[in-house]
């Protein structure tokens, strides 16, 4: 299991576009994939789960994967979070 905390900084947080575009990062890994804000952990490859945690810009989330390669999961969306979800 790998996890890390990262600061979602764009200004709309995880809503529509962005959601979309991380949950698409989250299906290109085998492991299973969270996001947990505060005390809630949904699943990052359900785009309802990603949501339903009304994450804004501003807030700090944790990304957790357990699998084969949870590691380079975590890093690639931490990555892609850092960057303002920019393809």
């Amino acid at each position: 299991m790998y996890d890390k905390e990262v600061m979602v900084e764009n200004q709309v947080g995880l809503h529509a576009r962005p959601a979309t575009f991380f949950i698409q990062k989250a299906n290109e890994f085998k492991s299973s994939i969270w996001v947990e804000k505060e005390e809630r952990r949904v699943n990052a490859k359900s785009l309802l789960g990603v949501l339903s945690l009304g994450i804004v810009g501003g807030t700090s989330i944790r990304i957790i994967a357990d699998g084969a390669d949870d590691q380079d999961a975590v890093e690639s969306l931490v990555a892609l979070v850092k960057s303002g979800f920019t393809e």
